[in-house]
């Protein structure tokens, strides 16, 4: 009885040795892989798993402890970063279209403007001169000229002089409509540019002669910029 006794007490002793050597190489390994803290482990450090292939926790495991092998569904999964946003390229927008060029050109007879062999402007001219103003508001003005003309009679000199006073008349008005100096340009042409033909208007000097020469006396106004 004794001896049995003794023999069982000796077993159990040795169990329990055992036992504690595997709780021991557990804590060691523990320390050793401090991301398994969480479960019993064997002394390779592998964490030790059931017949079934479940791993023992410790007494101390939290769901903070759980690492993928053993509890997966409780390890978190790192977020995957959202990518980041396209940036729309910027695209500069479409430069406003270019102006478009204008042009507006009129003849006024000099008869209209002035009286005849003068170089002053008459009512009824100044009022041929505003009709046309009105006409090119819608014009930004790059430059005007007025070209002045005179018919054959008189001399060559006193013609080219005529033609060029009658052209700054009409600058000088157009000036006082708020047109800068610089945008009208005036040119004397005396009679070198007729509109009449050579076989027209023959004889000397007469009412009904200087009547027909009326489209020679003229003073032509041209507009050239782009549109408002």
């Amino acid at each position: 009885m004794t001896n049995a006794l003794t023999k069982k007490q000796m077993a159990l002793a040795i169990s329990c040795v055992l036992t504690l050597g595997l709780v021991s190489g557990a804590a060691t390994a523990q320390s050793n892989n401090p991301t398994k803290e969480g479960y019993l482990v064997d002394t390779r450090g592998n964490v030790a798993k059931s017949g079934f292939g479940l791993c023992w926790r410790t007494g101390y495991w939290t769901p903070a402890l759980a690492i993928e092998e053993c509890d997966p569904d409780l390890v978190k999964k790192p977020m995957a970063q959202a990518p980041a946003p396209q940036q729309l390229a910027a695209v500069a927008p479409p430069p406003p279209p270019a102006p478009k060029p204008a042009a507006a050109k009129v003849k006024l007879n000099a008869d209209t403007l002035f009286d005849f062999d003068k170089a002053v402007l008459r009512p009824a001219g100044k009022v041929a001169l505003d009709d046309f103003y009105a006409k090119t508001r819608d014009i930004n003005p790059e430059v005007i000229t007025a070209v002045g003309h005179a018919d054959r009679f008189g001399t060559n000199a006193y013609n080219q002089n005529l033609s060029e006073r009658r052209a700054m008349a009409v600058k000088t008005y157009l000036m006082g409509k708020g047109i800068a100096d610089n945008r009208v340009y005036t040119e004397g042409r005396g009679e070198t540019q007729p509109v009449t033909k050579a076989d027209e208007c023959k004889g000397p000097k007469s009412a009904k002669v200087i009547a027909c020469l009326q489209p020679d006396r003229r003073v032509e106004i041209e507009v050239v910029g782009t549109r408002k």
